[in-house]
């Protein structure tokens, strides 16, 4: 189907890189063989590393004329496959374009390139007093691969999600071309939004080589709200009484101790068996109390033990560094996979007690934390001790049990890592034909040679 790469390729790739950014076959990194979490590995054949637009147009010219499947790569923090070489071919990574191009902060825009960490973004423009809000738990990624996988995080409900802050992308196509879509405008009606097509492609339609990103004022405080409940259903089923709140997680005891053990310090309560992290944030303390005292009340009211305030930086950090270990915690004690499905917010507590019931039945613990302000659930079955045949054969089960149940919930499979390859079968079960064929359409009206990630979403 794709022709393998020979001399006559590589040779090619020297000519427009330098030799210590072409790495083939058996000098691959193992890194570059698989994502953050999922389990397939599979090697491109030769890995480069570009630094700039031409680059990257030059190398998917000759690509899409040779039949050569191309993968696009950032920091492969990714969590369900998008960024493997499933078919060898070229891995094109974009680390090294790291460039913060602009900060126009008369049209609060700033222009960035593929590779620049979300981290980076984010104490950058904090600096200015101006604010990014998408907030993936993993502040390593770079901002293409939040692009591509339409990344939300925790401040989703309140300010919205990665494709809400694209303004304009520039983006090589598959052939080679250089397209400019959206800008730096409000306001856009003229004809399809292609710029929205290319946000949470997994880069199956275009490299993302600049992005335009929208910017808010930076607020000036932020409180944060610890509230421990007796259990995790009435923590969850208080969620639709206070969804006002905005950012809204929920969390169990069994992760906050992991993630006590994980970072080496001390969360300020895990005496309780769950909890609701609720944060505000504005231009005054007063505002905040004014916002957070109503919700704080009806949390008392709904059963919760208490409601402990995180008004300095130091609590607030205390507990949104456990918040962002959880998942970092759970893979240093068990191999691990994930299930990221969303449900409607009033089905969390419904989703949730499924897991925890399934437990027995398909003989794996299963532990979870997740968004329950925009019901993003991240699930993890836990490997342990398990031989390998054991563990695959009861996690399908479980993920065959938790995505028939993400369904029947008016759900989907994923609300923020995306469907890769790892969860593609489960994805094309929800979706009927007439859906897959539309994709399918578009896919082809992009790369008609399927050269640009294949494998990936519904292959």
């Amino acid at each position: 189907m794709y022709k393998k790469i020979d001399q006559k390729d590589i040779d090619f790739l020297l000519t427009i890189l330098d030799k210590e950014d072409v790495v083939i076959g058996d000098d691959i990194n193992e890194d570059y063989a698989h994502d953050e979490l999922a389990g397939e590995i599979k090697y491109p054949e030769v890995l480069v590393f570009v630094h700039s637009t031409e680059q990257v147009s030059k190398i998917m010219k000759y690509a899409y004329e040779n039949n050569i499947p191309v993968t696009p790569r950032g920091q492969g923090t990714g969590l369900s496959g998008a960024s493997v070489a499933l078919y060898g071919g070229i891995m094109l990574c974009l680390t090294k374009m790291d460039k913060i191009l602009e900060l126009d902060e008369e049209n609060l825009t700033l222009t960035v390139e593929p590779g620049v960490l979300l981290m980076t973004i984010a104490q950058y423009v904090e600096e200015h007093d101006l604010f990014y809000p998408p907030d993936p738990g993993e502040k390593s990624a770079a901002i293409g691969g939040n692009i591509n996988t339409n990344a939300g995080g925790m401040r989703a409900v309140k300010y919205g999600v990665t494709r809400d802050y694209v303004r304009g992308l520039e983006c090589v196509l598959p052939n080679g071309e250089v397209i400019n879509v959206g800008g730096k405008v409000v306001k856009n009606s003229s004809g399809y939004s292609i710029k929205d097509l290319v946000v949470g492609s997994e880069g199956q339609l275009a490299i993302v080589t600049k992005a335009i990103l929208k910017l808010l004022p930076l607020p000036k405080k932020a409180i944060s709200l610890l509230i421990p409940f007796p259990d995790l259903a009435l923590a969850i089923d208080t969620v639709p009484k206070i969804i006002k709140s905005k950012s809204i997680e929920f969390m169990e005891r069994e992760a906050i101790v992991g993630a006590e053990e994980f970072l080496g310090k001390k969360f300020p309560d895990n005496s309780s068996n769950a909890y609701l992290l609720l944060k505000f944030d504005g231009n005054s303390t007063e505002e905040i109390e004014r916002e957070y005292e109503n919700v704080a009340k009806l949390c008392l009211e709904c059963g919760a033990y208490d409601v402990l305030i995180a008004d300095t930086d130091e609590r607030n950090e205390s507990i949104w560094s456990a918040r962002g270990a959880f998942l970092e915690a759970f893979k240093a004690s068990s191999e691990i996979d994930e299930c990221d499905v969303v449900v409607p917010r009033d089905k969390v507590a419904e989703f949730v007690r499924f897991t925890h019931d399934i437990q027995p039945e398909v003989g794996l613990r299963i532990k979870s934390f997740g968004h329950a302000g925009d019901g993003n659930l991240h699930v993890y079955p836990h490997k342990d001790d398990l031989d390998d045949k054991t563990w695959h054969e009861r996690l399908n089960k479980a993920f065959d049990l938790m995505f028939a149940k993400a369904r029947e919930l008016h759900g989907e499979v994923s609300g923020e890592h995306g469907v890769g390859y790892a969860k593609s079968p489960y994805f094309v079960e929800s979706k009927n034909e007439t859906y897959i064929n539309l994709l399918k359409g578009i896919k082809s009206a992009f790369d008609p040679k399927n050269i640009l990630n294949p494998g990936k979403l519904y292959n």
